[in-house]
């Protein structure tokens, strides 16, 4: 890789982190920014997806994360955050997220990840290891209510993932590993 590339990539990343952070403000305020979105992204899911509501509400658990994600060439890179709600405790577990992969890419996109644990087991461990990895392929071009987007729901074992694109212009093929951990600060 060129040393234009590269310099573009990192570029990239230091916007995207700053896309994708939570910011200044309190612990009870990003809290509250991290449910907020939350709620909007299920309402959009159940809009999208009408019997996503009863999957949530018979699963041991559910996650919600936001993620900014850029894909310059051959690299790609976004962080994230989000929530894990135990149904059976009751708890929530915020959390932090970031991805790195190669593949054919141009472009950036804020997306919504939603994801439904089918065991408590899968929900555990995922708190506690965090670690997914994947391939991604997909196109949008959507700004607010308007545009389009490919939007995917996965299966992984014991764990459901639906995607929602909030806004970007992408196209991208890559292999990616994305790592979830605790977020120390917020819980």
């Amino acid at each position: 890789m060129n040393l234009m590339k590269l310099s573009a990539a990192w570029i990239g990343i230091v916007l995207l982190s700053g896309c994708a952070s939570m910011g200044d403000g309190t612990v009870a305020e990003k809290r509250t920014a991290i449910l907020e979105m939350q709620q909007d992204t299920l309402t959009k899911l159940y809009e999208k997806k009408p019997a996503a509501r009863a999957e949530l509400a018979a699963s041991p658990g559910y996650a919600v994360f936001s993620n900014a994600n850029v894909n310059l060439f051959i690299v790609a890179a976004g962080t994230g955050y989000g929530v894990v709600n135990d149904s059976i405790s009751g708890k929530k577990t915020y959390m932090n997220m970031a991805e790195g992969g190669v593949g054919f890419g141009v472009g950036a996109k804020d997306y919504r990840i939603v994801m439904v644990f089918h065991s408590e087991k899968a929900m555990r461990d995922f708190v506690e290891k965090g670690w997914t990895f994947g391939g991604n392929a997909d196109a949008a071009a959507k700004a607010g209510s308007k545009g389009k987007s490919i939007e995917g729901e996965a299966y992984y074992g014991d764990v459901t993932v639906y995607t929602m694109t909030e806004s970007g212009l992408a196209l991208q093929a890559t292999v990616k590993g994305t790592r979830f951990w605790v977020d120390d600060k917020l819980n």
